[in-house]
């Protein structure tokens, strides 16, 4: 596998923090993992030194007593152990990791170092990262519910990106009412490593995913960016919804999730360079996803 296949179509899943306890994430995830389906196809291995099982499958006290290789970890412990799991992660060989434990740059100068050392590691052992403080990944399709979600959407066309964790709950709650449905599903989180430009050039070339939502809070890389939309828009629909926009906006999206929200008048400008639809509401998003998503591009 190259890329970020891994993210989407893992051949085994380890959940470093898994829990026997049903009030935590961990739990949560392992949960996931099995009552989506995920467990029919693919390996899941609870990493937990104080448990022998958990829901039904064999806990490990790490990693390194996995005797398989691993695609992809999903990491849910306090933030002060996240570096020294991923670090073993990267000793593993384990080419992908999501972070959903928070307590990181969206926290002030100690959780920016916390960060930055998340991504010395990702660098040092050539692994990818989705995180830290996100709600995970789901692929309808595999399929595969690597998050703490209250369920697995039903299988779409539309694939959408969010770095708010609390947006991607309420899109998820509108897919499993019924309402729409989703190919694939990532919490971006603080993005220290995979943004949103890592996500286009993926799912650009993805069967299952005729056309991309992304709820932005922010876009550091505004350039490369626009050149990758102006690509992927040629071959399917993006739209798009900036949060953020007004001053009140770009205080709160700072806090959140520790991101520098632009100008309205360098979205709108970065957006239409790309040929990206750009929705002011929710439910704008939606509707033109809907009509984009069960027919062909213009």
């Amino acid at each position: 596998m190259t890329g970020l296949d891994t993210f989407f179509t893992p051949k085994s899943v380890a959940v470093i923090g898994a829990s026997t306890s049903p009030e935590k994430l961990g739990y949560a995830v392992v949960k996931n993992l099995l009552d989506g389906g995920y467990a029919n196809k693919g390996l899941v291995y609870p990493i937990n030194p104080n448990a022998a099982d958990i829901l039904g499958f064999k806990a490990y006290p790490s990693v390194f007593e996995v005797p398989d290789p691993i695609d992809l970890a999903v990491i849910v412990i306090p933030y002060p152990h996240v570096p020294e799991a991923l670090r073993t992660c990267g000793q593993k060989g384990i080419p992908s990791a999501i972070v959903i434990s928070a307590g990181f740059r969206e926290a002030g100068k100690e959780g920016l170092e916390r960060e930055l050392e998340l991504i010395q590691i990702c660098h040092e052992y050539n692994l990818r990262l989705i995180g830290p403080n996100c709600l995970g990944v789901i692929d309808s399709f595999t399929p595969l519910n690597a998050s703490f979600a209250a369920g697995t959407p039903p299988s779409g066309p539309m694939a959408f990106m969010s770095q708010s964790g609390a947006l991607g709950t309420a899109v998820l709650d509108i897919a499993l009412a019924g309402r729409l449905g989703l190919s694939k599903f990532v919490s971006l989180g603080n993005k220290a490593d995979v943004s949103e430009i890592d996500l286009l050039k993926t799912w650009v070339k993805d069967e299952h995913s005729k056309v991309i939502l992304i709820y932005s809070e922010g876009m550091p890389s505004g350039q490369e960016f626009i050149r990758v939309a102006r690509e992927v828009t040629c071959e399917k629909p993006v739209v798009a919804i900036k949060s953020g926009v007004t001053q009140a906006g770009s205080r709160a999206v700072s806090s959140h999730t520790g991101s520098l929200a632009g100008s309205e008048q360098a979205y709108q400008a970065a957006f239409q360079q790309a040929g990206i639809l750009r929705a002011d509401s929710m439910e704008s998003l939606f509707d033109m996803a809907l009509a984009l998503g069960y027919q062909p591009p213009l």
